[in-house]
C-alpha cells in the first residue's frame, strides 16, 4: 500500500513541476473558484493526518491544519509530498489505529471507529484519485492537459478495466 501511495504522491509532484505557480493558484471557473492549489493541499492534509496520527494510533481528517502555504506556494507543496514519500518509506506496519471525526454537520457528534494503518492509507489514495480528477478539470481549463497522461485521476480499477476492453 505504502508504495501505491508513494507513486501517486510522485504523480502529483511531476505534475507540480511542471506548473507555474500562476496556474497552481488560478481560480478555475469549472471547479467554483476552487485552485489546484487547494486540491493539492487536500490531499496533503489527509495524509500528514495519518503520518500524524502514526505515535497515537488515532486518524483525524477533521483536525488538519489546512495551511494556506500549501496551496498557494507550489514548492512548499512539493516538500511536503517528499516528507510523506520519505515517511512511507519508513519501515511502518500494519497496525490497528482509531479513526476520529464528525461524519455529521452538528457539532458535538464525534464517533470513533476501529481501522488500521493500511486501511487508511487506501483511503488516501482513492481520496487523492478523487482530487486528481478534479485537477484534471482546472487542467483541461488552462490548457495543459498534456502535463499529465491520460490515467491521471483514474481509479486503478478502471484502468484495468479499460484495458481489458482495449484487448
Amino acid at each position: 500500500m505504502k508504495t501505491y501511495c508513494k507513486q501517486n504522491l510522485e504523480e502529483i509532484k511531476g505534475l507540480m513541476l511542471q506548473l507555474s505557480n500562476a496556474q497552481y493558484t488560478y481560480a478555475s471557473k469549472l471547479l467554483s473558484d476552487a485552485t489546484i492549489g487547494q486540491h493539492v493541499r487536500h490531499i496533503l492534509e489527509f495524509y500528514q493526518s495519518v503520518m500524524k496520527g502514526i505515535d497515537t494510533k488515532i486518524i483525524n481528517y477533521d483536525n488538519r491544519e489546512r495551511n494556506l502555504l500549501i496551496e498557494t506556494d507550489k514548492n512548499v507543496a512539493i516538500q511536503i509530498i517528499d516528507l510523506i514519500n520519505a515517511n512511507l518509506t519508513l519501515d511502518i506496519m500494519d497496525q490497528p489505529f482509531i479513526l476520529e471525526g464528525n461524519f455529521s454537520s452538528e457539532p458535538g457528534k464525534q464517533t470513533q471507529i476501529q481501522t488500521t494503518l493500511f486501511r487508511e492509507l487506501a483511503y488516501c489514495l482513492e481520496h487523492s484519485i478523487h482530487h486528481q480528477a478534479l485537477i484534471k478539470v482546472g487542467l483541461i481549463e488552462l490548457n495543459s492537459a498534456s502535463f499529465i497522461d491520460e490515467s491521471f485521476g483514474l481509479a486503478p480499477a478502471t484502468i484495468r478495466y479499460k484495458k481489458i476492453c482495449a484487448q
